[in-house]
């Protein structure tokens, strides 16, 4: 995500000629959004964009999970039952 807003912003000041940016070829500009194309291959190839998904869901529910029982006062009812 980096990469894309750097990228935008690279675009803008090339397309305004604001800054030492405004003398860059279009090429260097440009870069950004190939480095987020590779990002984003990589991130799916191996997996991460899945694991990052499921990581979020779970701590979603664990948080539902703990909201509810601080609601109904059990929130340390687990480290009763195990014994600690």
């Amino acid at each position: 995500m980096w990469f894309l807003g750097l990228g935008l912003l690279g675009v803008v000041l090339k397309f305004l000629e604001i800054g030492p940016v405004g003398q860059w070829s279009w090429f260097v500009v440009l870069i950004p959004f190939g480095l987020a194309i590779a990002w984003w291959a990589w991130a799916d190839w191996s997996g991460y964009t899945k694991r990052k998904a499921v990581e979020r869901d779970d701590q979603r529910r664990q948080d539902r999970i703990d909201r509810q029982r601080s609601r109904l006062g059990m929130l340390n009812s687990r480290s009763r039952r195990d014994g600690r």
